[in-house]
């Protein structure tokens, strides 16, 4: 990405970019009586350069998480019903469903491993061996994880951040190493870039930590309320939270982080994802509580369309071949795939 633009106070810049194409309510509910006269949209998404592969339907609550194993044929979900989900790649059906007995709050996978973030406990399955472990130490729900460093990383719901370092022991390869406290509410999510990692709690602030030491080196405080999403993209740090901005961060000469650019929405915004199309350019994806997930092409934040959900997308998931998950508050599992001509009619076929 090159330099941010925009208007507003040097160091804070902002940006307002609106779309007025609205999803009909009565179409969601399947009884729009106006068809092709209606004013509203009659459309998962809008936009041109990307298209609907499928929807996935099984989960009874809010998916909390995606992950699609490098390599594997197979896409892993997790939801506030309590359950992970497999889906078969090549037919969209799920292979198995994974009862747990507790609220799911994040999904990832890094290697062979599949973590899954409950409360006061994190379930590591490898899919090559079957081997499953349980990482004891959480305090409460677990709404972020990372991997980093040869280290899992993972948010609590009191705030802490754990950490686990690879172990020889056969009885379990994971071994907590340290917690880090510093945030004084629920840490929802975890970024790392370079060397540091970055956390973003509903105490508003964002920490930053050195990866070798785990030590606090800084507090963000430019949000005024709940830090829902971290993303680091080349030399930038980018946050969102629900105080309705977007807010980008850089280095200073002295090595401080500062606001280089803020952009502004509507809603609160509450996940962040970047992946660049086929023709490399770089695309946010911007999931916000209005049930609505914004495309925009960066630098600019020009709007390049806009997916719509009957409730609010709170999972993002980058994929390879321009393939993107989104994942809403009904339990809904959509696949998309972004290009760089445009799209036609939605298409509902496999992933």
């Amino acid at each position: 990405m090159t330099s941010f633009t925009g208007s507003g106070e040097s160091g804070d810049k902002s940006s307002t970019q609106k779309t007025p194409e609205k999803i009909c309510d009565f179409w969601v509910l399947g009884d729009c009586v106006k068809g092709d006269n209606c004013q509203f949209l009659h459309s998962w998404f809008c936009g041109d350069g990307f298209t609907m592969m499928a929807k996935l339907d099984g989960h009874k609550k809010a998916v909390s998480g995606i992950a699609l194993p490098l390599g594997s044929d197979k896409l892993y979900s997790s939801s506030r019903d309590g359950t992970a989900r497999v889906w078969d790649c090549h037919t969209g059906q799920c292979a198995s469903v994974i009862n747990l007995g507790a609220e799911v709050g994040s999904l990832i996978c890094e290697g062979p491993w599949v973590f899954v973030g409950m409360p006061n406990v994190i379930k590591a399955w490898n899919i090559e061996s079957s081997a499953d472990f349980n990482l004891e130490g959480p305090v409460g729900q677990v709404y972020s994880m990372i991997v980093a460093n040869e280290m899992l990383l993972a948010g609590a719901q009191d705030g802490d951040i754990l950490a686990w370092k690879g172990s020889s022991e056969t009885s379990n390869p994971f071994q907590l190493a340290v917690s880090m406290k510093g945030h004084i509410r629920p840490v929802i999510c975890l970024a790392v870039g370079g060397n540091r990692l970055y956390s973003g709690s509903m105490d508003n602030t964002i920490r930053v930590w050195e990866l070798e030491t785990l030590q606090s080196v800084m507090t963000l405080e430019a949000h005024t309320d709940a830090v829902m999403s971290l993303l680091c993209w080349d030399q930038y740090l980018l946050s969102c939270a629900l105080d309705r901005t977007i807010k980008v961060w850089v280095a200073n000469e002295g090595g401080n982080l500062e606001v280089a650019f803020t952009h502004n929405e509507e809603h609160g915004v509450l996940q962040l994802q970047g992946m660049n199309d086929v023709e490399c350019k770089p695309v946010l994806l911007c999931a916000c509580n209005d049930n609505s997930v914004h495309l925009y092409e960066l630098p600019s934040f020009i709007e390049r369309g806009r997916i719509f959900s009957k409730c609010e997308v709170r999972a993002i998931h980058i994929g390879p071949d321009g393939l993107f998950f989104t994942g809403d508050g009904t339990g809904m599992l959509s696949v998309w795939k972004l290009s760089a001509k445009p799209s036609g009619e939605a298409s509902q076929t496999t992933i």
